[in-house]
């Protein structure tokens, strides 16, 4: 949890989001497991295109909402980046994806009723960037799509531009 105890937060929503997920470790050391509490840990990576003016979305198939690519830790994991990484290879098909390992935003929201025992996810973002790829849309996916930054798809994560705007924050 190093990596957030060092973030520095932008702002107040940032540095009680950090507070709380901090808290909620120290409460329950299973949290990083998916069959933990219902409130647990995931990664995610934003994929951002060499020139900084698209993202790679997931079209998520159980939300129905389009999303960066993350997801729960699986045993094998070393740590939250190993995560970041292989969620983001496996839900792009980017083979070779490289995932920085500087933590650009964290965040937690609730879940809907199509998630079995998860209710709320608490998220640590990561950024990845790569030349022109094709991705390959995966099982877990309705759609993998490149997007303009300036011009989203709908519905799209509510917390999806500020993340876009941490990643340009704190990324050369």
């Amino acid at each position: 949890m190093r990596l957030v105890s060092e973030l520095e937060p932008v702002d107040a929503r940032e540095d009680q989001v950090r507070a709380d997920l901090l808290a909620h470790l120290d409460r329950h050391p299973d949290a990083w497991w998916k069959y933990g509490p219902p409130a647990h840990f995931t990664a995610s990576v934003l994929v951002l295109s060499e020139d900084r003016r698209q993202v790679l979305l997931t079209h998520h198939r159980k939300a129905r909402t389009w999303f960066q690519l993350g997801g729960h830790a699986e045993p094998g994991d070393l740590d939250v980046v190993g995560v970041a990484r292989r969620e983001g290879r496996e839900e792009s098909g980017i083979p070779d994806l490289q995932v920085s390992p500087r933590l650009v935003d964290v965040d937690r929201h609730a879940l809907g009723t199509g998630f079995a025992v998860c209710r709320e996810h608490l998220d640590l973002r990561f950024v990845a960037v790569v030349g022109e790829v094709t991705p390959v849309v995966s099982h877990e996916s309705l759609d993998v799509a490149w997007w303009p930054v300036d011009a989203l798809p709908h519905p799209h994560g509510e917390e999806l531009p500020r993340l876009i705007e941490r990643a340009g924050l704190r990324v050369p």
